[in-house]
């Protein structure tokens, strides 16, 4: 009987063995929910490009033309990480009372000023120009003013602003308009058309010229409650994040893979806009001085473009490890 009763519970807990094996290899065998990414088609999403065609088994990317968009997926969690305008990003912070993390930077300025002619070499040469811009009531704008304001030329400088990109490249392309302030890829886009129209002056150097911090425009934000639950997904989308926009910046194909992921339309139009949309991947101390410093010069221009207040210190996501 004794041996018996020996046996039986061999037998039980050889079954249970094997079973926890098979559930062992269930979990290695099955795979992890992926990430789900929302980023904007432009520049804000070139740095995905590669995550998007080499880690789809880590990462679920979604493109959209319309930061509105964007703003409802994560209102609403249907969005882990997203790549958005820096403005946009403490608005969401505002709105999701303070649910929303800015992880890292992955854009900086992506604003130039064009001319079709070769009188503008430098921001002094602006005394006496029309400029017209798009952007009207929102960060170009702001940014424009800051600039000129910074430069004692608000009082010489005038500027005229239209809705449509693609109408301001058609003036800047018949002499309408001398001088004008696009960003990227409208920028390459409007060189592309008519090889009497150049970049005159570099925003991203105007901005250093009276900074100490970059000139941000586009950042990468994740929600609180995925971040405290998954902190080590979002360092791992950190460190991949910042080898795909190496790639982007590097590598020879790069315009295809940003053409092939849909987040550029054409080939030839990447191939010029990428070097000019300043792609790259800034976390920790750096990015929370850059950004806080960005948001200031928003703030100030129009507390509402901004969510009506500076986010407090836990907006950032400043030691990523």
């Amino acid at each position: 009987m004794k041996k018996m009763i020996v046996i039986c519970l061999s037998l039980l807990m050889l079954v249970s063995v094997v079973a926890c094996a098979k559930t062992e290899q269930n979990a290695e065998q099955t795979p992890a929910v992926p990430v789900r990414v929302a980023a904007l088609a432009g520049p804000t999403g070139i740095g995905l490009a590669y995550m998007m065609q080499d880690m789809q088994d880590r990462y679920s990317v979604e493109l959209f033309t319309a930061p509105d968009q964007v703003t409802a997926k994560i209102v609403n969690g249907e969005v882990d990480i997203a790549a958005v305008p820096i403005n946009l990003a403490s608005v969401l912070y505002k709105k999701t009372e303070g649910k929303i993390n800015v992880i890292a930077i992955n854009t900086l300025g992506v604003l130039y000023v064009l001319e079709n002619g070769n009188t503008v070499n430098s921001v002094s040469d602006l005394a006496g120009k029309t400029i017209w811009s798009t952007g009207e009531g929102s960060t170009p704008e702001y940014i424009l003013n800051y600039l000129l304001e910074a430069n004692g030329l608000t009082d010489s400088v005038k500027v005229e602003y239209i809705s449509d990109n693609a109408e301001l490249i058609a003036k800047l392309g018949d002499g309408t308009a001398e001088v004008a302030l696009l960003p990227e890829p409208h920028v390459s886009i409007a060189s592309a058309q008519n090889e009497n129209v150049r970049v005159a002056l570099r925003v991203n150097d105007l901005w250093n010229e009276k900074n100490d911090t970059q000139l941000v425009q586009g950042v990468y934000i994740v929600r609180t409650d995925y971040l405290a639950a998954h902190k080590d997904r979002v360092d791992a989308f950190l460190k991949d994040a910042e080898a795909s926009a190496k790639k982007v910046v590097t590598e020879e194909n790069a315009p295809a893979v940003v053409v092939a992921q849909g987040i550029i339309g054409k080939e030839p139009i990447a191939k010029r806009a990428i070097p000019n949309c300043n792609i790259t991947l800034v976390t920790g101390a750096q990015m929370k001085a850059s950004v806080s410093a960005m948001l200031k010069v928003l703030f100030d221009a129009n507390p509402k473009s901004i969510g009506g207040a500076m986010p407090g210190d836990d907006f950032y996501y400043a030691d990523p490890s």
